[in-house]
């Protein structure tokens, strides 16, 4: 067998050439319509004339409300905008009266309130920095300067706005300005102890969530665990809901329960329940960036 030599050496092989480096785009739809049926087969026929993937597709059928709520995360290489496909939606969306949105798949940009607990900070802090909260923190506003050195420390710009009764419309004024400065999706109450005005709510609507420190309904006002000891509760929980006008009464996204026992006492459910409040908004930020959560009236579709 002859061997020929064609010049080449090892480090001059030529090299396959490289796949195409065009990115993949991905993007989330999410609607709710009234049940009919056509629905999913116009969505899907939709998707495939314009050669999408679909890589996630969950629906629940509101048998009580006769509602549809779908959530279809999909990809592709081509170049589209959400503006676009919302464009090109528009009419299978009036033919079914559907209320509709796309989103792109760039991460939601988040504001965190927060005044002197520090645990659920704490907690978005360390998810956001292991990549598991499904936004990315931006900015830390508070009524204190208690946690200024955990933001900073986590390279997070820190704001403090102090608010008294004579301040509060400013400092909401200033909130608001912070919101539209650093482009902010999700406002996050995390143990921020101020109640917002009607109109800041209003403004705010759909795009801010509180984590409250119980199992709503029940123990509102102060000293959450301290009557919860009075009255002998067996579990102690944490409710993460959208802010509205009506205090603590906001669509429900995700609750956790712990389950107690007599031998514990103030200070030991308050530490169990911070752990509580900490689980339950933390998934509720994530679900939200993520286009997991459909408002329906008063509360919520989650797709988990």
């Amino acid at each position: 067998m002859t061997l020929v030599d064609t010049g080449s050496s090892a480090s001059t092989l030529t090299k396959p050439h490289a796949a195409s480096e065009t990115p993949v785009q991905k993007f989330v739809l999410t609607l709710s319509c009234g049940e009919r049926a056509g629905i999913v087969q116009a969505v899907t026929t939709f998707l495939f004339e314009r050669g999408f993937n679909i890589d996630e597709h969950q629906q629940f059928d509101d048998g009580l409300r006769q509602t549809l709520h779908l959530r279809t995360a999909f990809s592709q290489t081509s170049a589209y905008s959400p503006d676009q496909l919302e464009e090109e939606f528009r009419p299978i969306a009036e033919r079914f009266d559907m209320k509709f949105s796309f989103h792109d798949q760039t991460k939601q940009r988040v504001l965190v309130m927060v005044s002197k607990f520090g645990h659920c900070l704490n907690d978005l802090i360390f998810r956001w920095r292991g990549g598991s909260l499904g936004g990315d923190l931006v900015l830390v506003v508070s009524n204190h300067e208690t946690h200024r050195a955990m933001a900073e420390a986590a390279g997070l710009e820190f704001v403090y706005i102090p608010v008294t009764p004579d301040t509060k419309a400013d400092a909401e004024r200033q909130l608001l300005d912070l919101v539209d400065e650093h482009h902010i999706d999700l406002v996050v109450l995390a143990r921020y102890m101020q109640v917002l005005s009607n109109d800041l709510c209003r403004s705010l609507e759909g795009r801010a969530i509180n984590i409250h420190h119980s199992f709503l309904p029940g123990f509102k006002g102060a000293r959450p665990y301290h009557q919860a000891y009075d009255r002998g509760v067996k579990l102690v929980g944490a409710t993460a809901h959208y802010v509205t006008a009506d205090l603590d009464e906001g669509p429900i996204i995700e609750q956790e329960v712990i389950r107690v026992d007599h031998t514990y006492g103030p200070t030991t459910l308050s530490t169990i329940g911070q752990d509580a409040e900490a689980l339950a908004l933390s998934r509720a930020v994530r679900w939200h960036c993520e286009h997991r959560v459909l408002l329906d009236q008063t509360s919520t579709v989650v797709f988990r």
